[in-house]
């Protein structure tokens, strides 16, 4: 049977009207969704500007599902997530990007960052750990020491925050050698509580060799020895602290009275407040222990009266009026009582990085949880 070619003759030209007709369908509507898709964006960026958390993520959800293959949409989804506390579905957002077989090196890894951050908000930090060391090898692996470093120093595992700490100075980041001396400071604190007071010791000898400009290593060192009986070693250590960190001086001032007291070192130490004194600040702390080893209550009272010449107190001068008597005994009581109020705020410290403020002094601020960030001196003589 001879095939007809007259079909081809209509054929050919239906075909062709038919594709042009589909193509043209396609391309409206291929437009139709990209004016959709960014009407959705700019509006959900509109809400952002505007503060109304909730209706830019509604909008941005719209924007995303005309087009889900866009990964910008879906990292602004997923910040907007984390921002506004919903943790759980900020991981969604970005666990489903790093699914994606699309997306280019750069953006995997910027979704792995992404997703660590969503954990340590989160405070899931065996899981952000674990997200933040996918990172190491990648442009975000300074950001990730960094966080691990907090999530060890959280956790207080101090093995793990020294050897990061080490990475951190190894890649250009700075030294880091007074918070490692804090690392083994705490580590040996841990040992003594545990009983294995020795290497206790040699941890903190070894340190204050290591990083003699820590205060703390020093500190340290001299309360273990007193407490093994050592006063004399306990004192050398403090007098050791007054050499190579003279600033942290006041805080010991009143153990090295007490120790001096048990011991023939009374006139050394007295001599080395006494110049601390003459090459420093006024500091109510030096002149508080020059007082306790002073035979009598006249000549620790003069103290605080040359302090006043020198720095007005009121600390100092109700240390001064503690041994005075004036008026009758319940006025002189209610007096002395005001002044005790009063003075009880300015003898905290203050960190000097948010301001938080403590009556103990703190080697890490309880409150932003920086490192030495409390001056060794009380807030009346800041």
């Amino acid at each position: 049977m001879a095939f007809d070619f007259s079909w081809l003759l209509w054929g050919l030209p239906i075909a062709f009207v038919l594709g042009w007709l589909a193509s043209r369908y396609d391309l409206r509507q291929w437009r139709a969704e990209r004016q959709q898709n960014p009407k959705a964006y700019f509006r959900g960026l509109d809400l952002l500007l505007s503060e109304q958390q909730d209706q830019a993520i509604d909008a941005f959800i719209e924007a995303v599902q005309n087009d889900p293959e866009t990964s910008e949409l879906h990292f602004a989804l997923g910040n907007l997530f984390r921002r506004r506390g919903d943790y759980e579905r900020a991981v969604r957002v970005h666990e489903h990007l790093l699914q994606r077989g699309d997306l280019g090196q750069k953006d995997l890894q910027r979704a792995q960052h992404a997703l660590a951050q969503d954990f340590l908000k989160a405070g899931l930090l065996d899981r952000a750990e674990a997200a933040l060391r996918k990172l190491e090898d990648s442009p975000y692996a300074t950001e990730a020491l960094l966080a691990l470093l907090s999530i060890y120093e959280r956790s207080r595992d101090w093995e793990h925050a020294a050897e990061t700490a080490v990475r951190l100075e190894t890649i250009g980041c700075g030294s880091f050698e007074l918070r490692q001396a804090h690392y083994r400071c705490e580590q040996a604190d841990l040992l003594r509580k545990q009983g294995s007071t020795v290497e206790a010791l040699a941890m903190l000898e070894a340190l204050v060799q290591r990083s003699p400009k820590s205060a703390r290593a020093w500190i340290s060192l001299a309360d273990l020895r007193q407490s093994l009986g050592d006063t004399q070693g306990a004192l050398q250590a403090l007098h050791q602290l007054a050499a190579q960190v003279p600033q942290h001086l006041p805080l010991v001032a009143h153990s090295l009275a007490q120790w001096s007291k048990l011991g023939p070192q009374g006139q050394d130490t007295e001599q080395l407040l006494r110049d601390w004194r003459e090459q420093h600040s006024p500091s109510l702390d030096v002149t508080q222990a020059l007082a306790l080893l002073q035979p009598d209550g006249a000549q620790a009272r003069a103290l605080y009266i040359e302090h006043l010449q020198r720095e007005p107190s009121l600390v100092a001068a109700a240390f001064w009026l503690a041994g005075e008597h004036f008026g009758q005994p319940e006025e002189e009581k209610r007096v002395k009582q005001a002044l005790e109020r009063a003075c009880e705020p300015l003898k905290r410290y203050r960190c000097a990085a948010c301001g938080f403020e403590a009556r103990q002094y703190f080697w890490q601020c309880p409150g932003c949880q920086s490192w030495d960030s409390y001056p060794p001196i009380r807030v009346e003589e800041l």
